[in-house]
């Protein structure tokens, strides 16, 4: 098969890409790199005009103060435009999101509609925001959710105004359109397998894809002192419960001064991102979740320790018994508990990094779940 992969926002993509290459397939990738991130394409609609050049910059600034109006969304509309001449004679495409192309609901519309014009197989992913996923999050059912913080404090909406895009008219429009014109949703994780079946979706629920053969296993080894890694992405913030963690990092590096060091980063690459993290044996990921994210999986099969989503909701769908990861709580109190026990107990975080490795071998394995999502191809969860 030849198949077209559209937009990026956690090396998904490119591990799916890999694993099918492994198959015997050929895949093209199309996205922006994500912004600061800048994962890998074949071929980008990165706002490289807008973003790039200081006058371009500062104008696209002034215009989106004024108007709320946001060129850069023109400007990756344009580039993708300008890539469709050469996307031709795929079997199947896959976009990431509702808003794999990241421009404005009504060009994505135009856009896709151009795309499957050529490609008669298609498919949606769920592993992220999306209109049902913040629906449901929005009837307060579940005991927390990235929404929580503001249910507590409706002063933040302007934080939460990337979910709460999805619940508006034109982004409706555009994902109730692409339910009628692919065959397929694909859910990433329980938390978005979750919400999306509660608000009525069939899915095919497909765990992350993770290519462990890049990613080299090995042993925490507990020098001087234990290393934690903090990673911030400043745009998610609030959602992730990044304060959370910073308020335990303050306390447990007062109570354990002379057995931890912090490292906290903040925006960085993802290859800068992986390169620093490298020395850490315990990783902070996210709160308010209940499954894991890329980031974590990735740490996870380094054999790190995460706190990340593993409540038992997760332990019960996997059918564990023992801890992979650690469960993130929003509660400072639990957070400096659990790091306490592990810097106490060094030989747990030995432990659990080695089940956290099995564990991502076992249900992650980047070819086997490249050949879960071609079963899903061909089996249709929209009728």
């Amino acid at each position: 098969m030849k198949i077209l992969l559209i937009g990026e926002y956690s090396r998904l993509h490119n591990s799916l890409k890999e694993g099918l290459i492994m198959l015997g397939h050929e895949v093209i990738l199309l996205s922006s790199g994500d912004h600061f991130k800048k994962f890998d394409s074949d071929y980008s609609f990165h706002p490289a005009f807008l973003s790039g050049y200081w006058l371009p910059r500062k104008i696209k600034n002034i215009l989106y103060k004024l108007t709320g109006i946001n060129l850069e969304k023109a400007e990756r509309s344009l580039r993708f435009f300008l890539l469709l001449p050469q996307l031709k004679n795929f079997d199947h495409v896959q976009l990431i999101n509702s808003d794999a192309i990241e421009t404005f609901p009504f060009l994505s519309r135009i856009l896709y509609k151009k795309i499957f014009k050529k490609i008669k197989n298609r498919s949606l992913l769920i592993c992220g925001d999306e209109t049902p996923v913040i629906d449901y999050l929005l009837k307060k059912e579940s005991a927390y959710s990235i929404l929580t913080p503001y249910f507590e404090d409706n002063s933040l909406k302007e934080h939460f105004e990337y979910p709460l895009k999805y619940t508006t008219k034109d982004y409706r429009k555009t994902f109730d359109w692409l339910v009628e014109n692919c065959q397929n949703l694909v859910a990433s994780d329980l938390d978005y397998k979750i919400p999306m079946e509660k608000m009525g979706y069939s899915v095919h629920f497909i765990p992350n894809p993770v290519n462990t053969l890049k990613i080299e296993f090995q042993e925490q080894k507990i020098n001087d002192k234990i290393v934690i890694f903090l990673g911030i992405n400043r745009s998610s913030y609030i959602k992730k419960g990044i304060a959370y963690f910073e308020k335990a990092l303050q306390i447990i590096q007062e109570k354990y001064a002379k057995k931890v060091a912090v490292i906290i980063t903040e925006n960085l690459p993802y290859e800068d991102y992986i390169h620093l993290y490298n020395s850490a044996q315990i990783v902070l990921d996210q709160i308010y979740a209940n499954d894991q994210g890329y980031n974590a999986l990735e740490a996870m099969a380094k054999g790190k320790v995460v706190f990340t989503g593993g409540g038992k909701e997760f332990m019960d769908h996997y059918n564990l018994k023992e801890r992979i990861n650690i469960n993130a709580l929003p509660d400072v109190d639990s957070l400096v508990n659990e790091l306490s026990f592990l810097i106490e107990n060094p030989e747990a975080i030995i432990t659990i990094g080695k089940r956290a490795r099995a564990f991502i071998e076992k249900e992650h394995d980047y070819i086997n779940i490249a050949n879960q999502y071609l079963a899903s191809w061909n089996s249709k969860t929209i009728s």
